[in-house]
């Protein structure tokens, strides 16, 4: 059954009075009488006046009100630091600024409980209204391996049952706030993705499963219900329940960049709150780290934008074997890396190209598997020494393997870009961000081709050499202090899915 089966099966349960929409047969198992529990929270409170249309439009050239949404945060507690505003240059994407300094260390943004999505709420709240059904359709979901989706699966019923509300909502002014047109995974059309490399075809493809996962009839009002959850909640950030994920309005209007100038967190009664963690200048952007730095193919996929500030991207390498050895090596999408601005190779890509490539491809003798097992016991042991010993031995080998790997996915960038000629933008909107994300590829690899050292050792010259732990061309365990696990990680905010197990090679 897929998701928007388990939907509409689930607001059913909810809202015997109401259409739904023609939702699928999961939204509707889960709705069976429309009432609004939790005494004295937002969410049963009438909404208070603000210059809002009586429906709201989900088309994507529908226009985003945000007076009536600022309006309707000051009147239910929202409370910011003088200077902080929205600010947009052309009326859909809007990010925080502030027009005023503000110290490192300084709370600039509170948000009553009252008014964020947690799950854990939404889910009590649901399952006290829906005669069993909102369960059923999260048993269902967890069969078709939709668990890891269930805290999201709750926060998009609740949006979908807010939005069926309409003029009786009390969150309408938030709703008719979100962007329509969304340039994700979940809206490209299937040229876009014929457009798509390899690593972020997988990571949308994951994307539009979790979509499919829940979706049967009115596509347009269920993407932009999914879409707005999946790139709009937090989770795993300090004072949240493990599983728990959330929404906070205002606070889900922070952009991303790869060094942020903010950080949310909540307290113990659900309020959230932001500080900065830097010194920021009047006139700047406030803005949060979405995830990983090192992989904007995923944060392309999820969110729909390039980031540009990321200084290094997966190597793209998706022919290894997910074994547990070549994982120990540091077989991590986040740590092996080609870096952008010079090219320069992390050490985990060398020590997999030489462990899972080199030696494994190599016809097999006693003592060819001897030095295999040589490497790899250094790497566990720490032996830095060893390591960079079998490394010299075979370095023409692995420059051999990175180069080709390079020129093979250059040309099949080339073949990508030549089928999008003559495409109208019109029709593909999302398809001028794909060549965008696909020429930021490109001119990484380019660079890395382009990197002396790494010439040098495939012609057999003398520079560079491979050190203890650097990385080619001096990058120094960029890889290590930046990867997924040590530098904040898709799970940091946004639905907990560990990008290692979801997105495998």
């Amino acid at each position: 059954m897929k998701f928007f089966t388990l939907a509409t099966a689930a607001l059913v349960a909810i809202t015997s009075n109401v259409d739904i929409l023609a939702f699928s047969p999961v939204v509707k198992s889960a709705v069976k009488s429309h009432a609004h529990s939790a005494s004295g929270s937002l969410l049963v409170q009438s909404r208070r006046k603000t210059s809002l249309p009586a429906f709201i439009s989900t088309t994507e050239d529908s226009p985003r009100n945000l007076p009536a949404f600022e309006e309707w945060c000051t009147q239910y507690g929202v409370q910011k630091m003088d200077g902080v505003q929205l600010y947009s240059e052309d009326g859909l994407d809007w990010q925080v600024i502030t027009t005023a300094d503000i110290p490192a260390g300084t709370t600039l943004l509170y948000i009553p409980a009252e008014m964020v999505l947690s799950s854990d709420r939404v889910a009590q709240e649901l399952n006290s209204i829906s005669n069993g059904g909102v369960a059923a359709a999260v048993q269902q979901l967890s069969r078709i391996g939709g668990a890891s989706s269930i805290p999201k699966f709750y926060l998009f019923l609740k949006v979908l049952m807010e939005y069926e509300a309409q003029e009786n909502s009390s969150f309408l002014p938030w709703l008719d706030s979100l962007p329509r047109l969304y340039y994700c995974a979940v809206s490209m059309t299937n040229f876009c993705y014929e457009c798509l490399p390899p690593l972020v075809f997988n990571l949308s493809r994951t994307e539009r499963v979790k979509f499919d996962n829940f979706l049967q009839s009115n596509q347009d009002v269920l993407k932009w219900a999914f879409n707005s959850v999946y790139t709009r909640t937090f989770c795993h950030k300090e004072g949240q329940n493990a599983d728990e994920v959330v929404i906070a309005p205002y606070a889900d209007m922070f952009n991303h960049v790869a060094v942020p100038e903010v950080e949310v967190y909540f307290d113990g009664e659900g309020n959230c709150m932001a500080y900065t963690l830097v010194d920021v200048p009047a006139n700047s952007p406030l803005r949060i780290s979405y995830g990983d730095p090192t992989n904007p193919s995923f944060l392309f996929a999820r969110y729909g934008f390039l980031d540009e500030s990321s200084p290094a991207g997966f190597c793209k390498m998706m022919d290894i074997p997910n074994t547990p050895e070549n994982v120990n090596i540091g077989m991590d999408p986040s740590k092996m890396l080609f870096f952008h601005d010079t090219g320069d190779i992390s050490q985990e890509v060398l020590d997999v190209v030489l462990y899972a490539k080199v030696l494994s491809n190599m016809k097999y003798s006693q003592e060819t598997g001897e030095v295999k097992k040589q490497f790899y016991e250094a790497h566990m042991s720490g032996d830095e020494q060893t390591k960079a010993q079998i490394h010299e031995q075979y370095r023409y080998e692995v420059m051999k393997e990175i180069l080709n790997h390079c020129n093979t996915f250059l040309k099949s960038l080339e073949a990508l870009e030549k089928k999008s000629e003559g495409k109208s933008f019109d029709q593909h909107p999302r398809l001028p961000v794909i060549l965008q994300h696909n020429e930021w590829v490109k001119q990484t690899f380019l660079k890395v081709k382009a990197n002396e050292p790494l010439v040098q050792q495939y012609e057999g010259g003398s520079g560079g050499g491979f050190g203890g732990g650097g990385g080619f061309g001096g990058v120094g365990g960029y890889g290590n202090d930046m990867g997924w696990e040590g530098g904040g990680g898709q799970d940091e905010y946004y639905g907990g899915e560990d990008y290692n197990e979801e997105y495998t090679y």
